[in-house]
């Protein structure tokens, strides 16, 4: 198993780092525009194989997609990451280009590849690589879902006030501040519906910490969060690469599923060998199938912002 990360910064060093702790990939490549900076951080990555008992080869490459070549999973976090105060969408004028031009040099060597694209905005940089390029489906994929369900939990357990191993809940829709749908009617302790202990205005507290989520990490840090980031990319190359059938909330491309069409959202999909095996159905209460659907018309707004 080969994976291809495509931007060394904070995210990108993070998602081979954790990818290659896992030791479940023979190789990551790192690569990056700034000359020799991927190879720094290849050979202080390789410098922990030793000490974190791994043998995942790490190869950093400088802007050299030949050595991308036959990559089974590739991973997009170029662009410009989130200043404070800026949103997700007003990063589309220069991202979209850089991903546009990433996509298109990982495919030409490695056409059987599968994408995740960790890139913000997400879902519209998502339908951008779906339009541009000619993977199927179930090849591309978006990442927020998997890290807004983190992030979910994370807040679920800390009004529980119990461990996060206890908990768990899934985020669908946007990835956005606006657009993230905490799904609490579903989420659970230890099975148990998280209604039967927390109170509806606590519930209503923890879906609104979710949604800034990522937006109070950036006011705390001054720039996007890495470790959660690498983490849950991690996690759903893992599920690809030893083909797992695992449930993962992704954005994928829809075609009728939730009452959508042509747009990349974040639903529950499971994910094995072939990328996106499945779009899981789940039923949603009215408030969740409303907030959906506004979730929807913002993603939309901004994937018109594209020059496609």
């Amino acid at each position: 198993m080969k994976v291809t990360v495509v931007g060394a910064g904070a995210v990108g060093a993070s998602c081979a780092e954790y990818i290659a702790i896992k030791d479940f990939a023979s190789e990551v490549v790192l690569l990056d525009i700034k000359e020799g900076y991927a190879e720094g951080k290849a050979m202080d990555l390789m410098q922990t194989a030793s000490l974190n008992g791994f043998d995942t080869k790490i190869t950093g490459v400088t802007n050299d997609y030949a050595r991308t070549a036959d990559s089974d999973v590739c991973v997009i976090t170029s662009g410009i990451p989130r200043k404070p105060g800026m949103t997700r969408e007003e990063l589309i004028g220069i991202n979209a280009g850089i991903v546009k031009t990433v996509s298109s040099s990982l495919i030409e060597h490695s056409p059987n590849t599968i994408i995740i694209v960790v890139s913000n905005p997400m879902d519209t940089l998502t339908y951008l690589v779906h339009k541009t390029t000619d993977l199927p489906k179930h090849r591309i994929i978006g990442m927020g879902g998997a890290l807004d369900s983190a992030r979910f939990k994370y807040r679920l357990a800390e009004a529980l006030e119990a461990p996060i191993s206890d908990v768990d809940g899934m985020v669908i829709g946007g990835h956005s501040d606006v657009g993230m749908v905490p799904l609490t009617s579903h989420a659970t302790r230890s099975s148990i519906k998280v209604s039967e202990f927390l109170t509806e205005e606590r519930l209503a507290q923890v879906a609104a910490d979710t949604k800034v989520g990522g937006a109070t990490l950036t006011k705390l840090l001054g720039t996007s969060a890495w470790y959660a980031p690498g983490a849950a990319v991690s996690g759903m190359v893992q599920a690809i690469a030893c083909d797992q059938k695992k449930i993962f909330p992704c954005s994928t491309y829809l075609e009728g599923e939730y009452g959508l069409n042509d747009i990349c959202i974040g639903v529950p999909v499971i994910l094995g060998k072939d990328g996106i095996e499945q779009i899981i159905d789940i039923p949603l209460s009215d408030a969740e199938k409303a907030h959906l659907k506004t979730s929807a018309e913002g993603v939309t707004k901004t994937n018109q912002l594209l020059d496609l």
